[in-house]
């Protein structure tokens, strides 16, 4: 699950362009991914989001909510039923009106373009954290508070002033779409459509909670604790049910973008790490015993005589816990042999004597 793609983005335009250009590159991309014309299995999901991309980008007052507070905004004033009934005179104006509209979306969205009765899901959230190398090895217990949509409070998310009920749409009879029959020559076309005096939801909120205007939500904050395992790497993780909540529908997911910053001292790469040891060209001849640092402490290390710049030296199961399964990775200490740059006349000396002993 990844968080939803800027609207703008998803249509190939910029927030400068124009209602024409918008209109033009959408009914491009649609006729690219409609379902009857592109049999690929993905077709269908490109074309909900570019239309619900087109829905709100191409209504001046959602565009300008948008604009000023990204998905956040759009899903906190507006259900999907709104953000399509609203947008409906747009898409007609691309598909035509002679059903072409409702059926193309009754087909994607399985009623009437998304319409309905149908199960609302909430905009997933992204939440975005660092973490070094130290706590990568060990996991971390985190505890945020995200600002979002929640339950109101007082209607309990039902939307009515408390002693009060949602009432039965009598014009749909709660469906939350009405069909209308349209001749056209000797041929007749029946069509759905949100119903308009429910807004397609199927039930009328007579006398709205004070608190939330009706919505059964509003912006507040939310305390959430979870972990960040052991062996952990950058990307994107989901808290399912954390995002956006809709009442009566299903929550979006939180996204935890992870980036693990870098090392003084170690490099990374998997469950592996990396360590430089340098150590004089002397100890590199004769051999000597060294304290590396790992992970959770310091490890001793034997150097051998006649140990090759650049050497590898392994520690076993001394790297990163290795995320979903067993065990550790390992860590290599390479050996980095420093040559004096300048000597003193004796060192010189007992070096040349070295030299001349080797002849």
């Amino acid at each position: 699950m990844t968080a939803k793609r800027d609207y703008y983005e998803v249509l190939g335009v910029t927030k400068t362009s124009s209602p024409d250009e918008i209109k033009a590159q959408y009914r491009k991309l649609a006729l690219k991914f409609h379902p009857d014309r592109n049999k690929s299995a993905e077709a269908g999901e490109h074309f909900k989001e570019i239309s619900e991309a087109y829905a709100v980008i191409s209504d001046p007052e959602k565009r300008k909510i948008y604009d000023q507070y990204g998905h956040a905004g759009v899903d906190g004033e507006y259900s999907t039923d709104d953000i399509f009934q609203g947008a409906s005179a747009n898409f007609s104006d691309i598909f035509g009106r002679s059903g072409g509209f409702d059926s193309i979306f009754e087909s994607i969205f399985g009623r009437g373009g998304g319409f309905g009765s149908q199960q609302q899901r909430g905009s997933d959230l992204l939440y975005e954290t660092s973490i070094n190398l130290e706590e990568v090895f060990s996991g971390k217990k985190m505890e945020i508070e995200v600002k979002k949509n929640i339950e109101c409070n007082i209607c309990k998310g039902s939307g009515c002033k408390p002693g009060t009920s949602q009432k039965t749409c009598t014009n749909c009879n709660g469906q939350g779409q009405v069909r209308k029959s349209r001749s056209m020559g000797f041929a007749s076309f029946v069509t759905v459509e949100p119903c308009y005096t429910c807004k397609g939801r199927g039930s009328i909120i007579e006398t709205p909670c004070n608190e939330c205007k009706g919505s059964g939500k509003k912006r507040g904050s939310k305390k959430i604790t979870f972990d960040i395992p052991p062996g952990i790497d950058n990307g994107d993780y989901t808290i399912p049910n954390e995002g956006e909540e809709i009442p009566g529908g299903i929550n979006g997911d939180l996204i935890v973008r992870i980036r693990v910053q870098p090392h003084q001292h170690f490099k990374r790469d998997g469950a592996d790490i990396f360590y430089d040891q340098n150590i004089s060209m002397i100890d590199a001849a004769l051999g000597c015993e060294v304290h590396v640092p790992v992970l959770n402490g310091t490890e001793k290390l034997k150097i051998d005589s006649g140990s090759q710049p650049n050497s590898i030296i392994k520690l076993k199961g001394k790297g990163l816990p290795r995320m979903g399964s067993r065990g550790h990775g390992d860590q290599y200490v390479r050996v980095v042999v420093n040559i004096p740059k300048k000597l003193s006349k004796d060192q010189k000396n007992l070096l040349e004597e070295f030299k001349n002993s080797n002849e």
